[in-house]
This record gives C-alpha cells, structure tokens and sequence, in this order.
C-alpha cells in the first residue's frame, strides 16, 4: 500500500532506531531500513533479530549489504522517491580522519539526491563538535571538523535546520558504533543536521526591453547583472514581500500627519538625462553610479498619420537629443509630480518603484532597490521638515535608524542613517518650484525601502530579498510582520583572490564589479581591494581584489566557487582588456 511518507534509513547498526521510529511515526509512513553488513553478520548484534522482526510485522521493508554512497544502484530503491533520508552518526572506520570522513559524506549525499522527492529532507546526526557549526559546543576549528554544511552544498544541499538528537524518544534505540564493530558513539549533545534542496545557480543574460518616453519608444538591453531585478512585481496589490509591507507601514504612519496621495500612474525605468544635468536632479548622484544605456533601435508614432515611424539605426547616434539611462533615482520624477494638475498643497503624494545605481559589490548596497519618493507643499509656519523627521524617527529608530540634520546654504536636509549604510533615505526641504507658491515649502523624502525591510525584519542579507527560492515569501504569506527566520543556516564562504595588469588610464573599477557580479551569478557577498602596484617604468598597474563567495539561500560547494573564480578569470581579459596575474 502507498503510503503518504517515505523514510529511508541508512547505516543501520542493530536496527534500534529503525524500529523505535516506525513504531512512533504511525500508519501512513512507510519505512525502509537498511545497513551495510549483510544479514548474517548484522543479526550477530544484540537485539538485530528482535527489531528486524518488529520492523518487518510492521510492514517495513528491511534491506542488508546497502551502500549509502551508490543508492541509485541498488535495484530494490533505486525506483524509489523518499520524503525522509536518515543517516546517523556516520563514520568511514575506527580511526579515519575528518577529510575521509567529510568524503565519506559528499558521496552520500550526492548518493542521497539522486533518490530524494524535490521537497524532501536529509538528516544527518553527528557527534557534537564534529558538524562544523556554530551549534557545536565547543566548537571545533573548521579545517578539524566534517564541514557538514560545505559537504552537503556539493550534493545541491542546503541546511534548513539543527536540532539536538533526543535519543531518549526513540525507546530501545542503542547506537552500536561504526559497522557495529567498535564502541558506541558519544550521542549525548549529538546534532541532527537537516538539509533541504536549493535552487541552482544560472548564468545572467541581458534581457532586452522597450519603454514609452514622450513620443519616443525606445528598444533597449537591461544589463545582464541586473536581469533578476526587474519585472519581480514586489509592490503589486496582491504581493506578501516584505518591501511592500514596509511602504505600507510608512505610508500608515504619515496619514497621521497629512493627508497622503499614492500615484498610480507608472513612470519608466528608462529617462533621458545628461551626465552634467545629473545634480540638478540628485546631487549626490555621480556619473559612474549611473547605468548609461545605448538604445538598440528607436520609433516614434506619428499620431496624425495613424502609423509608427522607425527611427534610425543606432549606428547614428546623432538621431537621438539626450543621453538614455536606467533610473538611479525617482527624484527625476518630483518636477512633474509637482506639476500634475491634480497636486495641491497640504497633500503628501507618493510613489514608488526600483532604481539601479552602479555601486561596489558590497553586503550593504545593492546595484538595483525599491525607493519611496514622497512629495508634497505645506506652510513654512508648520515646520514640515521637522515634523516628517519626528514621525518617521517615532517609527524607527527601534531598528537603530538614526537621523542627521545638514544645513547646506537655504537648503535643509536630513539624512537617515544605519550601520551597515548611511544616508539610505534623505528628507529635503526646497524652495517651490512655482513663484505663487509663496509662503509654502516643498518637501521630498526618498528612502530606500530594500535597506528599510533588512532592518525591520532582521533580514541578514540584502540578496535574500530577491531570493527566487518560494520558502523566502511563503515566511511573510504566514508571518507578514515577523523576523524573518532563515531556510539555510550557516552557509559557508570561501576567499580568493585575483590580480590583474590594467591601464591606469582606461580601467574603471566600476566596470569589473560588473563583471564579478555577472560571472559569479551573484554568488560574491564582498569585494574589497587588497593590493596596488604601478611600475615605475612602464607605466602600467596591478591591482589584487579579494572576493568573498558566500550565499544566503543557495548552496555553494567549494568545487562550485572554484567553477565561478574560473569564470570570472575567463570574461575579465574579454570585457575589460586586462591582462591575469
């Protein structure tokens, strides 16, 4: 008869816990136990024969001389999917070192997926101070212990829990040693190890678009590197993210205080600006932060003729009055906020949507974030820029949000600040823009809502925002106002460097944390440069950067980290013209 869950057991000494884990587990679980040793030898153990048969009036299926390492091969399971597969405490053998015996451990679960339903688990208990985690107590230096988390991560397999090994409620349960040939393990303070599988690691590719401007449409690729940020929907009406509950926590807040406006209307990604105009709209905006974007084609609609004219081809850039760029921020759109029919004094108006900055690969900014920008006229009487500041302050500063007033000549603003980054949000007062607005002061607020949400949910990493993995929205679906609990623990990281000669002259650093981003498929948590060298003759440098390989909610295995670093030395010398060290 099917049953609703599938467990596998491998390593059975006497078959103790195979038994005693039937008998708790109920009808509907089907168990199948199996060991090494073949029949005869593991009924030689004390009390085998007893559970065996327990096991085997149960319905359970009992199988001998099953090696964990190749399950796929053996024919009486290599036609089954488990929910559940169970090996406790591993070892490779009396004294073996921990490198065989992290072998021993890659081999079973590269044995264990290939046999594991999508959505099923693989528990591993070990003797405490042998997993490598921080759980361990005490914990061990990481090269003296089986790095179980790094081992799992080459089988696709990532950590979604660790719990303590409660021997004492699986009754008759005695651990027999390794191959029931020596002693017991220590099981007091054992940890069972739980891993789950994570979604794979895919190569970014350019994704082309086309957005309205004017008159104009206009044919353009979104760089490779920010692929994964766009068409995610994270602000829709029906979305759990949890950017969008902080907008709308923010937006709670404010109509407190005024009355707040949320525009509808959806502004392009896509604007048309200059490289020396940038300041007039962000002044803290620098043109190596700004994705600039060759248009691949270009048409316009010619309304009285009812028809659609091409433009010309982008080999003749003289077709085109202005530069195109991705959004680096939505203060491009205040003036016409401001200019709308339908603005009046007195009124907040909102809007939000993403942005995309050219930034260092960093743990605290990322290249593409939802901003909020509010807008709105009062009296200069009310003092607005304090009274926004003391609202948003009542709100956050739990979250450790602090604020900094800066007068610059008549222009007053306040920056929000955290640890990881300062000044992600800014409230600006500025003179109107209209001269019959007489006695009012228009104030913008723009916060990055990305950094907002890491901080109120606990979100240890800005990257998991985008995870793709469906656990990420499910805990907000669930728990919409709860910290956020991770679905991998203790993901491992690995250093390596890179050296490179450059041209001083030509090299933009910018530009190879663009092409780290993309080679490493966002694997790279950090970026920092270690080492400058310029010869004195030659007029040529070397720079040596240090990349941390790290990930929040996929698995990466060391063998995968040295595919990327080998990418990555692959597209630097294409892309930007250097020469490897």
């Amino acid at each position: 008869m099917l049953k609703a869950r599938e467990v596998l057991l491998v390593g059975e000494g006497n078959f103790s816990f195979s038994a005693a884990l039937n008998e708790n587990a109920g009808d509907d679980v089907g168990v199948t136990a199996t060991c090494y040793q073949n029949e005869e030898n593991a009924n030689r153990q004390e009390s085998a024969a007893l559970n065996i048969q327990r096991l085997r009036e149960r319905g359970s299926t009992v199988l001998f001389e099953v090696d964990c390492t190749c399950l796929k091969d053996h024919e009486a399971i290599k036609h089954h999917l488990y929910d559940c597969i169970i090996f406790n405490f591993p070892h490779s053998g009396r004294k073996s070192g921990v490198k065989t015996n992290r072998l021993l451990l890659v081999k079973f679960f590269q044995s264990a997926i290939a046999v594991l339903k999508d959505n099923g688990e693989v528990h591993v208990t070990l003797c405490n101070g042998q997993g490598g985690t921080p759980c361990d107590s005490p914990v061990r230096e990481w090269h003296n212990s089986w790095q179980v988390v790094a081992m799992a991560a080459e089988a696709g397999l990532i950590q979604s829990e660790i719990r303590p090994f409660e021997c004492d409620m699986h009754q008759g349960y005695q651990c027999t040693g390794y191959r029931s040939q020596d002693k017991g393990f220590h099981v007091e303070g054992g940890l069972t190890h739980v891993f789950t599988r994570s979604l794979p690691y895919t190569m970014p590719e350019k994704l082309k678009m086309e957005r309205t401007i004017g008159k104009e449409t206009v044919c353009f690729e979104i760089p490779a590197e920010l692929s994964e940020y766009v068409n995610r929907n994270f602000l829709s009406q029906q979305s759990h993210h949890p950017v969008k509950t902080v907008q709308e926590q923010l937006l709670r807040e404010l109509k407190s205080v005024c009355p707040v406006c949320t525009i509808s209307e959806e502004f392009p990604e896509l604007v048309t600006c200059r490289p020396e105009t940038l300041q007039t709209y962000d002044p803290n905006l620098t043109h190596s932060e700004v994705y600039w974007i060759k248009p691949t084609d270009t048409y316009i609609f010619n309304q009285s003729a009812n028809r659609q004219e091409d433009g010309e081809s982008m080999d003749d850039q003289q077709s085109f009055t202005g530069s195109y760029a991705l959004r680096p921020s939505l203060l491009f759109h205040a003036q016409e906020i401001t200019q709308n029919e339908e603005f009046s004094p007195g009124t907040l108006y909102a809007v939000s949507g993403l942005v995309f900055q050219r930034v260092p690969v960093s743990p605290s900014r990322s290249s593409a974030f939802h901003q909020l920008l509010l807008v709105g006229m009062f009296p200069v009487e009310s003092q607005p820029l304090k009274c926004f500041q003391d609202s948003l302050e009542s709100l956050l500063a739990s979250y450790g949000v602090s604020f900094e007033l800066v007068q610059t000549g008549p222009e007053q603003q306040v920056w929000m600040n955290s640890k990881m980054l300062p000044k992600f949000g800014r409230i600006t007062s500025l003179p109107s823009f209209a001269s019959d607005l007489e006695g009012l002061q228009l104030i913008v607020v723009s916060i990055n809502l990305d950094h907002l949400a890491t901080l109120i949910f606990g979100i240890s990493d800005w990257r998991l925002l985008w995870s793709a993995d469906p656990r990420f929205l499910q805990h907000f679906e669930l728990n919409p106002l709860g910290t956020f609990c991770p679905f991998s623990l203790y993901p491992p990281s690995y250093m390596h460097d890179i050296s490179f000669w450059m041209d001083p002259d030509n090299f933009e650093e910018m530009n190879f944390h663009t092409v780290v981003r993309e080679a490493a498929c966002g694997a790279v948590k950090d970026v920092v440069l270690v080492d400058r060298f310029r010869h004195p003759h030659m007029g040529h440098a070397s720079l040596c950067f240090r990349l941390t390989y790290q990930s929040s909610d996929r698995a990466l295995s060391h063998s995968q980290v040295l595919g990327l670093q080998s990418q990555l030395r692959r597209l630097l010398p294409l892309r930007l013209h250097v020469t490897l060290r």
